[in-house]
């Protein structure tokens, strides 16, 4: 292997899954309910790693293992070749986990989605219950 291209073999493995609130720990959720986020994307972890000045890849032809409909996962590296971390305040998957799953609620791209979900449903009367399917 040339030096251009590291081995992401040896990095570690973040799956959305793993910081979903919405997920279990039997689904494979990993962190708690009161700090994890929910539905994060790999786009979101990944860039929370570059905020974190961390190098990492984002590998979309891979599945999770318990739940192959849950596409995509990241990989991270933590530590130099030295061993030495990146960011010195993160040095385990734990702490990785902990900070992605607090920054990515306040993603640039999620922030915008909000709000312009919450004006749309506002705007307009609220329909309420018994509606059949339309006649042609």
């Amino acid at each position: 292997m040339d030096k251009e291209t590291p081995n992401i073999k040896k990095w570690i493995v973040l799956y959305p899954v793993y910081i979903n609130s919405k997920k279990t720990v039997a689904e494979g959720r990993r962190i708690s309910v009161a700090k994890a986020c929910e539905g994060p994307t790999c786009a979101e972890i990944g860039d929370c790693c570059s905020y974190f000045k961390l190098p990492f890849a984002i590998e979309i032809d891979k599945a999770y293992p318990r739940d192959f409909m849950q596409i995509g996962r990241v990989r991270v590296l933590l530590k130099k070749e030295d061993g030495t971390p990146y960011n010195p305040d993160i040095t385990s998957r734990k702490q990785l986990m902990l900070k992605v799953a607090e920054m990515v609620p306040r993603h640039p791209g999620r922030t915008k989605k909000q709000e312009s979900a919450a004006s749309a449903s506002s705007a307009g009367p609220a329909k309420s219950g018994k509606h059949g399917k339309k006649k042609r």
